[in-house]
Protein backbone atom coordinates (compact mmCIF):
# COMPACT_ATOMS: atom_id res chain seq x y z
CA UNK A 1 0.00 0.00 0.00
CA UNK A 2 1.29 3.52 -1.15
CA UNK A 3 2.58 5.57 2.17
CA UNK A 4 0.35 8.48 1.04
CA UNK A 5 -2.99 9.21 0.17
CA UNK A 6 -5.02 12.36 -1.63
CA UNK A 7 -7.28 14.32 0.57
CA UNK A 8 -8.97 17.58 0.10
CA UNK A 9 -7.70 19.70 2.81
CA UNK A 10 -7.83 23.38 4.06
CA UNK A 11 -5.13 25.71 5.96
CA UNK A 12 -7.16 28.39 6.57
CA UNK A 13 -10.90 29.00 7.63
CA UNK A 14 -12.78 31.02 4.67
CA UNK A 15 -10.53 29.66 2.33
CA UNK A 16 -12.29 29.37 -0.78
CA UNK A 17 -12.33 25.70 -1.38
CA UNK A 18 -10.09 23.01 -0.27
CA UNK A 19 -7.36 21.87 -2.33
CA UNK A 20 -6.11 18.28 -2.95
CA UNK A 21 -2.81 17.18 -1.59
CA UNK A 22 -1.16 14.05 -0.31
CA UNK A 23 -0.89 13.34 3.15
CA UNK A 24 0.54 10.14 5.10
CA UNK A 25 -1.76 7.57 5.58
CA UNK A 26 -3.98 7.56 9.05
CA UNK A 27 -2.72 5.28 12.04
CA UNK A 28 -5.48 3.17 13.27
CA UNK A 29 -6.19 2.51 17.22
CA UNK A 30 -7.02 -0.89 18.39
CA UNK A 31 -11.19 0.24 18.42
CA UNK A 32 -10.43 1.49 14.70
CA UNK A 33 -10.64 0.13 11.03
CA UNK A 34 -8.69 1.67 8.02
CA UNK A 35 -11.31 1.90 5.39
CA UNK A 36 -10.65 2.81 1.49
CA UNK A 37 -13.36 5.21 1.04
CA UNK A 38 -15.30 5.06 -2.35
CA UNK A 39 -17.28 8.41 -1.36
CA UNK A 40 -18.54 11.07 0.69
CA UNK A 41 -20.74 13.29 0.60
CA UNK A 42 -20.67 17.51 0.95
CA UNK A 43 -22.96 18.81 3.81
CA UNK A 44 -23.84 22.46 4.96
CA UNK A 45 -21.47 21.44 7.93
CA UNK A 46 -18.83 21.07 5.86
CA UNK A 47 -19.04 24.42 4.75
CA UNK A 48 -20.00 26.04 7.85
CA UNK A 49 -16.62 24.15 8.93
CA UNK A 50 -14.01 25.70 6.10
CA UNK A 51 -15.51 29.04 7.47
CA UNK A 52 -15.50 28.75 10.88
CA UNK A 53 -19.03 28.76 11.52
CA UNK A 54 -18.66 26.66 14.25
CA UNK A 55 -16.03 27.86 16.08
CA UNK A 56 -18.01 28.46 19.18
CA UNK A 57 -18.47 24.78 19.13
CA UNK A 58 -15.50 23.25 17.37
CA UNK A 59 -11.90 24.36 17.42
CA UNK A 60 -10.02 22.33 14.63
CA UNK A 61 -6.06 22.61 13.97
CA UNK A 62 -4.94 23.12 10.92
CA UNK A 63 -4.30 22.21 8.21
CA UNK A 64 -7.46 20.50 8.34
CA UNK A 65 -9.40 17.58 5.99
CA UNK A 66 -13.06 17.95 5.30
CA UNK A 67 -15.14 15.72 5.34
CA UNK A 68 -17.93 13.92 7.95
CA UNK A 69 -19.43 11.03 6.24
CA UNK A 70 -18.34 8.46 3.85
CA UNK A 71 -19.00 4.69 2.42
CA UNK A 72 -16.04 2.53 1.46
CA UNK A 73 -14.37 -0.87 2.10
CA UNK A 74 -12.59 -2.03 4.96
CA UNK A 75 -8.93 -2.96 4.32
CA UNK A 76 -7.37 -2.87 8.02
CA UNK A 77 -9.28 -3.98 11.53
CA UNK A 78 -7.75 -2.89 14.88
CA UNK A 79 -6.24 -5.58 17.39
CA UNK A 80 -9.96 -5.11 19.57
CA UNK A 81 -12.29 -4.50 16.43
CA UNK A 82 -14.83 -7.45 16.65
CA UNK A 83 -17.75 -6.31 14.61
CA UNK A 84 -16.38 -5.82 11.20
CA UNK A 85 -13.59 -7.74 9.22
CA UNK A 86 -11.67 -7.16 6.38
CA UNK A 87 -13.88 -6.70 3.29
CA UNK A 88 -16.71 -5.62 4.60
CA UNK A 89 -18.54 -2.58 2.96
CA UNK A 90 -19.50 -0.17 5.63
CA UNK A 91 -21.07 3.31 5.82
CA UNK A 92 -20.42 6.13 8.69
CA UNK A 93 -20.61 9.26 10.25
CA UNK A 94 -16.91 9.93 11.81
CA UNK A 95 -16.88 11.73 15.44
CA UNK A 96 -16.50 15.81 15.18
CA UNK A 97 -13.38 15.40 16.54
CA UNK A 98 -12.53 13.18 13.56
CA UNK A 99 -13.53 14.58 10.69
CA UNK A 100 -11.84 14.06 7.53
CA UNK A 101 -13.40 12.00 4.89
CA UNK A 102 -12.47 13.96 1.59
CA UNK A 103 -9.78 11.73 1.54
CA UNK A 104 -8.80 8.23 -0.04
CA UNK A 105 -8.10 6.35 2.89
CA UNK A 106 -9.93 6.83 6.76
CA UNK A 107 -9.55 6.18 10.21
CA UNK A 108 -12.81 5.47 12.31
CA UNK A 109 -13.60 3.77 15.40
CA UNK A 110 -15.93 0.61 14.82
CA UNK A 111 -18.47 2.30 16.91
CA UNK A 112 -19.51 4.93 14.26
CA UNK A 113 -20.09 2.30 11.35
CA UNK A 114 -22.30 0.14 9.67
CA UNK A 115 -23.05 -2.79 7.35
CA UNK A 116 -23.62 -0.20 3.99
CA UNK A 117 -27.08 -0.96 2.52
CA UNK A 118 -27.13 -4.06 0.01
CA UNK A 119 -29.63 -2.31 -1.90
CA UNK A 120 -27.44 1.20 -2.55
CA UNK A 121 -24.36 1.79 -4.65
CA UNK A 122 -21.23 3.47 -2.39
CA UNK A 123 -22.05 6.59 -3.94
CA UNK A 124 -26.03 6.16 -2.83
CA UNK A 125 -24.82 4.98 0.82
CA UNK A 126 -22.22 7.81 1.33
CA UNK A 127 -25.71 10.36 0.74
CA UNK A 128 -27.12 9.07 3.91
CA UNK A 129 -25.18 8.63 7.22
CA UNK A 130 -25.14 12.82 8.03
CA UNK A 131 -28.94 13.63 7.20
CA UNK A 132 -29.96 10.30 8.74
CA UNK A 133 -28.92 10.45 11.72
CA UNK A 134 -30.28 14.21 12.27
CA UNK A 135 -33.28 13.00 10.50
CA UNK A 136 -33.68 10.50 13.04
CA UNK A 137 -32.68 11.86 16.31
CA UNK A 138 -34.40 15.12 15.68
CA UNK A 139 -38.00 12.78 14.77
CA UNK A 140 -37.29 10.01 17.09
CA UNK A 141 -34.76 11.26 20.03
CA UNK A 142 -36.61 14.66 20.99
CA UNK A 143 -39.66 14.48 19.10
CA UNK A 144 -40.74 11.07 19.96
CA UNK A 145 -42.83 10.89 16.94
CA UNK A 146 -46.82 9.12 17.36
CA UNK A 147 -49.22 8.32 14.66
CA UNK A 148 -51.26 10.89 13.77
CA UNK A 149 -49.04 13.67 14.89
CA UNK A 150 -48.51 16.62 13.06
CA UNK A 151 -44.76 17.82 12.20
CA UNK A 152 -43.76 20.75 9.69
CA UNK A 153 -40.53 20.26 7.88
CA UNK A 154 -38.67 22.91 6.58
CA UNK A 155 -37.05 22.82 3.10
CA UNK A 156 -38.63 19.39 2.05
CA UNK A 157 -36.28 19.03 -1.13
CA UNK A 158 -33.13 20.00 0.51
CA UNK A 159 -30.95 16.62 1.97
CA UNK A 160 -31.87 16.66 5.11
CA UNK A 161 -35.30 17.12 4.19
CA UNK A 162 -35.99 14.37 2.05
CA UNK A 163 -34.92 11.89 4.71
CA UNK A 164 -36.83 13.46 7.24
CA UNK A 165 -40.17 13.54 5.17
CA UNK A 166 -39.69 9.77 4.79
CA UNK A 167 -39.14 8.68 8.64
CA UNK A 168 -41.98 10.93 9.64
CA UNK A 169 -44.18 8.93 7.36
CA UNK A 170 -42.22 5.63 8.95
CA UNK A 171 -43.24 7.35 12.19
CA UNK A 172 -46.90 7.51 11.30
CA UNK A 173 -46.77 11.45 11.22
CA UNK A 174 -48.78 13.81 9.16
CA UNK A 175 -46.29 15.73 7.28
CA UNK A 176 -46.18 19.53 6.39
CA UNK A 177 -43.51 20.99 4.08
CA UNK A 178 -41.79 23.75 1.88
CA UNK A 179 -40.19 23.86 -0.96
CA UNK A 180 -40.64 25.11 -4.25
CA UNK A 181 -43.42 24.71 -7.02
CA UNK A 182 -40.63 22.54 -9.33
CA UNK A 183 -40.16 20.07 -6.43
CA UNK A 184 -43.96 19.86 -5.12
CA UNK A 185 -44.24 16.07 -7.22
CA UNK A 186 -40.53 14.62 -5.40
CA UNK A 187 -41.27 15.89 -1.77
CA UNK A 188 -45.16 14.43 -2.39
CA UNK A 189 -43.74 11.02 -3.83
CA UNK A 190 -41.30 10.68 -0.40
CA UNK A 191 -44.79 10.69 1.68
CA UNK A 192 -45.45 14.47 2.35
CA UNK A 193 -48.96 15.06 2.78
CA UNK A 194 -49.05 18.95 2.68
CA UNK A 195 -46.67 20.97 0.18
CA UNK A 196 -46.36 24.56 0.76
CA UNK A 197 -44.75 26.54 -2.37
CA UNK A 198 -42.67 29.14 0.22
CA UNK A 199 -42.39 31.34 -2.92
CA UNK A 200 -46.11 32.16 -3.07
CA UNK A 201 -47.09 31.20 0.53
CA UNK A 202 -46.20 32.04 3.95
CA UNK A 203 -46.55 28.13 6.23
CA UNK A 204 -47.62 30.52 9.16
CA UNK A 205 -51.08 31.63 7.14
CA UNK A 206 -51.41 28.01 6.77
CA UNK A 207 -50.61 25.69 9.91
CA UNK A 208 -51.71 25.54 13.32
CA UNK A 209 -51.70 23.52 15.87
CA UNK A 210 -48.50 21.49 15.22
CA UNK A 211 -47.18 19.19 17.31
CA UNK A 212 -43.23 19.51 15.59
CA UNK A 213 -41.80 22.05 13.68
CA UNK A 214 -38.21 20.65 12.18
CA UNK A 215 -36.33 23.56 11.68
CA UNK A 216 -33.41 23.77 8.77
CA UNK A 217 -33.09 27.20 7.97
CA UNK A 218 -32.99 29.33 11.08
CA UNK A 219 -33.21 33.19 11.31
CA UNK A 220 -36.87 34.29 10.77
CA UNK A 221 -38.24 31.62 9.49
CA UNK A 222 -37.26 29.77 12.72
CA UNK A 223 -38.93 32.48 14.87
CA UNK A 224 -42.06 31.87 12.49
CA UNK A 225 -42.30 28.32 13.63
CA UNK A 226 -43.59 29.09 17.04
CA UNK A 227 -46.99 30.63 15.21
CA UNK A 228 -48.41 27.27 14.56
CA UNK A 229 -46.84 25.15 17.54
CA UNK A 230 -49.36 23.80 20.00
CA UNK A 231 -48.66 23.89 23.62
CA UNK A 232 -46.38 21.82 24.98
CA UNK A 233 -44.84 21.15 20.79
CA UNK A 234 -41.17 21.17 20.17
CA UNK A 235 -39.59 23.45 17.50
CA UNK A 236 -36.41 21.45 17.07
CA UNK A 237 -33.45 23.11 14.97
CA UNK A 238 -30.10 22.41 13.30
CA UNK A 239 -29.68 25.77 12.14
CA UNK A 240 -30.49 28.49 14.84
CA UNK A 241 -28.06 29.45 17.73
CA UNK A 242 -27.76 27.10 20.73
CA UNK A 243 -29.42 28.11 23.34
CA UNK A 244 -28.62 28.35 27.10
CA UNK A 245 -29.95 24.30 27.79
CA UNK A 246 -27.43 23.18 24.74
CA UNK A 247 -25.00 24.58 26.40
CA UNK A 248 -25.04 23.52 29.60
CA UNK A 249 -25.92 20.04 28.11
CA UNK A 250 -22.56 20.25 26.41
CA UNK A 251 -20.29 21.91 29.18
CA UNK A 252 -19.13 24.36 27.39
CA UNK A 253 -17.59 27.31 29.59
CA UNK A 254 -19.42 29.55 31.36
CA UNK A 255 -18.60 32.65 28.83
CA UNK A 256 -20.33 30.85 26.10
CA UNK A 257 -23.78 29.63 28.22
CA UNK A 258 -23.84 33.39 28.70
CA UNK A 259 -23.11 34.51 25.49
CA UNK A 260 -25.73 31.81 24.30
CA UNK A 261 -28.45 32.84 26.75
CA UNK A 262 -28.05 36.29 25.86
CA UNK A 263 -28.10 35.31 21.60
CA UNK A 264 -30.77 33.49 22.28
CA UNK A 265 -32.98 35.70 24.33
CA UNK A 266 -35.77 36.49 21.50
CA UNK A 267 -36.24 32.55 21.17
CA UNK A 268 -36.55 31.90 24.71
CA UNK A 269 -39.66 34.51 25.05
CA UNK A 270 -41.03 32.48 22.18
CA UNK A 271 -40.94 29.48 24.11
CA UNK A 272 -42.36 30.72 27.08
CA UNK A 273 -44.92 32.97 25.04
CA UNK A 274 -46.44 29.63 22.99
CA UNK A 275 -45.26 27.51 26.23
CA UNK A 276 -43.20 25.06 23.92
CA UNK A 277 -39.86 24.20 23.89
CA UNK A 278 -37.19 24.91 21.50
CA UNK A 279 -34.16 22.57 20.95
CA UNK A 280 -31.01 22.80 19.15
CA UNK A 281 -29.34 19.60 17.56
CA UNK A 282 -26.14 18.72 17.59
CA UNK A 283 -25.96 15.66 15.89
CA UNK A 284 -24.23 12.56 17.77
CA UNK A 285 -22.76 9.57 15.54
CA UNK A 286 -23.97 6.34 15.88
CA UNK A 287 -23.24 2.95 14.11
CA UNK A 288 -26.49 1.36 15.98
CA UNK A 289 -28.73 4.41 14.40
CA UNK A 290 -27.20 3.58 10.97
CA UNK A 291 -28.09 -0.48 11.59
CA UNK A 292 -31.75 0.70 11.83
CA UNK A 293 -31.62 3.04 9.24
CA UNK A 294 -29.98 0.06 6.92
CA UNK A 295 -32.83 -1.87 8.12
CA UNK A 296 -35.00 1.09 6.96
CA UNK A 297 -33.13 1.45 3.45
CA UNK A 298 -33.44 -2.45 3.11
CA UNK A 299 -36.84 -2.22 3.61
CA UNK A 300 -37.55 0.57 0.95
CA UNK A 301 -38.88 2.31 3.52
CA UNK A 302 -36.04 4.86 2.96
CA UNK A 303 -34.45 6.06 -0.26
CA UNK A 304 -31.79 8.24 -1.10
CA UNK A 305 -31.96 11.48 -3.28
CA UNK A 306 -28.97 12.75 -5.57
CA UNK A 307 -28.36 15.24 -7.12
CA UNK A 308 -24.80 15.04 -8.61
CA UNK A 309 -21.68 13.25 -8.26
CA UNK A 310 -18.38 14.68 -8.78
CA UNK A 311 -14.77 13.24 -8.57
CA UNK A 312 -12.68 14.23 -5.73
CA UNK A 313 -10.11 15.79 -8.31
CA UNK A 314 -12.76 18.32 -9.22
CA UNK A 315 -13.00 19.49 -5.72
CA UNK A 316 -13.44 22.85 -6.70
CA UNK A 317 -16.23 22.15 -8.67
CA UNK A 318 -18.22 20.19 -6.18
CA UNK A 319 -18.13 23.50 -3.60
CA UNK A 320 -18.86 26.08 -5.77
CA UNK A 321 -21.85 23.70 -6.53
CA UNK A 322 -22.78 23.63 -2.46
CA UNK A 323 -22.21 26.92 -2.17
CA UNK A 324 -24.48 28.52 -5.10
CA UNK A 325 -27.54 27.18 -3.48
CA UNK A 326 -28.78 25.44 -6.33
CA UNK A 327 -28.39 22.16 -5.28
CA UNK A 328 -31.39 20.82 -4.62
CA UNK A 329 -30.35 17.58 -2.95
CA UNK A 330 -27.24 15.33 -2.13
CA UNK A 331 -24.08 16.29 -3.66
CA UNK A 332 -21.47 13.70 -3.46
CA UNK A 333 -17.79 13.22 -3.81
CA UNK A 334 -16.40 9.83 -5.85
CA UNK A 335 -13.33 9.20 -3.93
CA UNK A 336 -12.21 6.03 -5.40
Amino acid sequence: MPETMKVAQITHYKQDFPKITDVPLPKIGPKDVLVSVIAASINPIDLKTKDGGLKILLTYDMPLILGSDFSGIIIEVGASVTRFSIGDAVYGRVQKNRIGTFAEKLAVSQEDIALKPTNLTFEEAASIPLVGLTSYQALHDVMKIKPGEKVLIQAGSGGIGTIAIQLAKKMGAFVATTTSQKNTELVSSLGADLVIDYKTEQFENILSDYDYVFDTQGGKILEKAFSIIKPGGKVVSISGLPNAKFAKEYHLPLWKKIALTVATRKLTTLEKKTDSHYHFLFMIPSGQQLETLREFIEAGDVLPVIDRVIPLSDIKEAFDYSQSGHAKWKIILKIN
